[in-house]
């Protein structure tokens, strides 16, 4: 995962400020409209990394073969390691500076959940491991994991026949820049669930500074183990993360933003000194993380926290056929949006294919969540909630549950944590 940031820095947009302009700009005339070229990755970064182009159709034999040559032939000079060797090392600053927890929390939670393995090791590179990765280091990286079967090339708006003769042209037999010799150490390893919990004191008062501050905040999230993206419960699972919604206090209103989804209902209208209560669902191939974060003044945190296991609970209860429809058609609603822009388009055929070898069309996971059932969405949550939790807690924890406090009240019928009586205060 470090060297996948770093090969992620190099490969793309630093190869094109280091190699021959003259060369490159003739290339490019050929593709006419030329719109954008960039590098996109997922929320856990280590799951995949796309190269994506935007251009005329007319100039797809020349986009094929800039995307095989940066792919397959990354200039990995020393001045180009060591200029992104800064960048992240500025970005790992930046972190712990900017007033949006969610990428930190979210880093936490995924630690707490699969200790030590897969999902669960750092997505961000530590700073004493920076200076030791070199040339050597990412050939390594990329000799493993940038192999033919792990690739997949997907285009919107051209001709299959096409795509398929430049992809035979530039990526077949194709000589990487990393040498002919076949990967032989790659990490097949399976998500192994183990909950716990992961705390970072910090003193979150300086991190908004200004005319209008941002409260000191205290966050904490709380997860349990959903399923893979491959199983038939991940529907459901899709359709009980919308049902539960939620968002922040200033979110602008509306029936789009899901203002009628529990945790706006059960929550943010009901705690006016609750800042933030949103409900994630992470999936992957061979796991699934549903989790809700929620944030807080620092005396607030006992009783924030057992209303987000309250909710939890209630997930495992009665399901309105009401707000079940309304779910449902947000999803699809979602889903259909998304879908009629053309990158996310290409985006969505080269995952589904990479992740599962074929896609299921819009229709078809149109029909799947439509056919999701009241008794679908307690099966599910009952399932979750017999799980340990995982949990993730920053800022000032003085007034934070015990683990084991969590997780007797996950288990009880009615979220409650367990009474603490203290004979001073």
């Amino acid at each position: 995962m470090k060297r996948s940031i770093l090969a992620e820095l190099l490969t793309f947009w630093k190869n094109w400020h280091f190699r021959l302009l003259l060369d490159l700009t003739a290339k490019m005339k050929f593709c006419l409209l030329w719109k954008s070229m960039g590098v996109s990755v997922t929320a856990r970064p280590q799951d995949t990394t796309m190269y994506a182009v935007s251009a005329d159709s007319k100039g797809l034999d020349t986009v094929v073969g800039l995307l095989a040559e940066v792919t397959l032939h990354p200039r990995l000079t020393d001045e180009e390691i060591e200029m992104t060797r800064m960048a992240v090392q500025f970005e790992l600053e930046d972190l712990n500076m900017r007033p949006d927890p969610e990428p930190l929390l979210t880093e936490m939670i995924h630690e707490a959940a699969y200790r030590g393995n897969t999902v669960g090791l750092h997505r961000f590179c530590p700073i004493e491991n920076i200076p030791k990765i070199n040339q050597e280091v990412l050939h390594s990286y990329l000799r493993n994991y940038y192999t033919p079967d792990r690739m997949v090339l997907a285009g919107v708006g051209v001709e299959h026949e096409h795509l398929v003769e430049c992809a035979e042209k530039y990526l077949l037999g194709a000589q990487p820049a990393w040498g002919s010799a076949g990967a032989v150490d790659i990490d097949r390893s399976v998500a192994q669930y183990t909950g716990g919990i992961v705390k970072l004191e910090r003193d979150m008062s300086n991190v908004s500074l200004g005319p209008t501050p941002i409260p000191e905040l205290t966050h904490i999230m709380v997860g349990l183990e959903s399923c893979s993206f491959l199983e038939e419960d991940f529907i459901p699972f899709a359709v009980l993360n919308m049902m539960m919604g939620g968002g922040g206090s200033f979110s602008a209103g509306g029936p789009g933003k899901g203002m009628f989804s529990r945790l706006y209902l059960n929550v943010l209208n009901r705690h006016h000194w609750m800042y933030n209560a949103t409900s994630y669902h992470h999936s992957y191939e061979d796991t699934g993380l549903l989790c809700i974060h929620a944030s807080a003044d620092p005396r607030q945190v006992r009783e924030m926290v057992e209303i987000i296991t309250k909710e939890f609970i209630l997930m495992g209860g009665t399901v309105d056929t009401v707000e079940l429809e309304r779910a449902k058609t947000q999803l699809m609603s979602m889903l259909m949006m998304n879908l009629e822009s053309r990158p996310v388009i290409f985006e969505d055929v080269g995952r589904q294919v990479l992740a599962t070898q074929s896609r299921k069309l819009p229709q078809e996971l149109c029909m799947l969540i439509r056919n999701v059932k009241p008794d679908d969405i307690q099966r599910v949550a009952s399932k979750m909630l017999r799980g340990k939790p995982a949990v993730a807690a920053l800022g000032d924890l003085t007034n934070l549950p015990t683990y084991e406090h969590i997780q007797v009240a996950l288990s009880s019928r009615d979220g409650r944590l367990p009474r603490t009586y203290r004979l001073f205060r």
